[in-house]
């Protein structure tokens, strides 16, 4: 894998240097009454850069998504810091958005008005909030649902939806928990394709949380691969393939040899994580 650089997992203060993200000896725990802590993240380390698509990957319970929250200020930073060009985070912000797994739109309200929720609340006038809503739902395929429902679309055309709702208020993170996970998968590679096309014409620093390894290396400029829990980051690896990317890269022989290799090392801390287990 000569052409794979790896990088060593950070247990130190992240590297100096303007950062889209940075990510400073977060630890978080959970605690409930009468019983022990459960570390999820354990001095956790890493820049991401402006406009870096960076993957989250590693065994279930190992703290991506704990850690997509407090990038997100759903949760408050225990231990550490985390921070963004607009300072520390402590809450949500505008500046970050969260796509979910379970597309979050509002079933009463139909494709534009979910679009337009967002604008309408940022203070954008309405005559911008109805131009950008036109653009956004444009730019995902939906032209021509704009007055359908949720209930009236596929999941796929829900998730384009509810990535079109959260591009339109011009985050400059978007922050992603497993987007793709509850779509099959004919529909679940239609929107990997997608996205990486929308964050080309559209580019933000992404950071997105999946299970699946190839869905990361097609996606991804980089890749942080974490522990079992106590979550940690085990390796970061950059992923040294074109920018524009379609079908032919995932019968590419860099392709398969780096999700080959990715998969070995995410195998060795899923076999951790059952061992641990029993």
């Amino acid at each position: 894998m000569s052409a794979l650089r790896q990088a060593p997992a950070a247990d130190g203060a992240a590297a100096p240097g303007a950062s889209g993200i940075r990510i400073d000896t977060v630890t978080h725990a959970y605690r409930s009454p009468g019983r022990p802590p459960v570390i999820a993240l354990d001095r956790i380390s890493l820049d991401i850069g402006p406009t870096e698509f960076h993957a989250l990957l590693g065994p279930s319970g190992c703290g991506k998504s704990t850690l997509l929250y407090l990038l997100g200020g759903f949760i408050p930073v225990q231990e550490g810091a985390i921070t963004t060009p607009k300072g520390r985070v402590t809450a949500p912000g505008p500046e970050r958005s969260i796509v979910f797994q379970n597309f979050a739109l509002f079933p009463w309200k139909t494709v534009r008005e979910n679009v337009l929720y967002g604008l309408r609340k940022s203070g954008v006038g309405r005559e911008e909030s109805e131009a950008r809503a036109r653009d956004f739902i444009a730019l995902v395929h939906l032209t021509g649902f704009e007055d359908a429902y949720p209930s009236q679309l596929s999941g796929g055309m829900q998730q384009r939806a509810a990535i079109a709702r959260t591009l339109a208020v011009d985050p400059k993170i978007l922050l992603m928990d497993e987007p793709f996970g509850a779509l099959d998968a004919q529909t679940r590679r239609v929107m990997q394709e997608e996205l990486r096309a929308i964050w080309q014409r559209s580019p933000k620093t992404v950071v997105f949380v999946t299970h699946d390894v190839q869905e990361a290396v097609f996606l991804a400029d980089r890749i942080s691969i974490m522990s079992s829990r106590p979550g940690r980051i085990q390796h970061i690896l950059d992923v040294p393939l074109p920018k524009e990317r379609g079908e032919d890269t995932l019968e590419s022989r860099e392709f398969i040899q780096l999700s080959e290799h990715i998969w070995r090392l995410v195998r060795e801390q899923a076999v951790a994580a059952t061992r641990g287990r029993l």
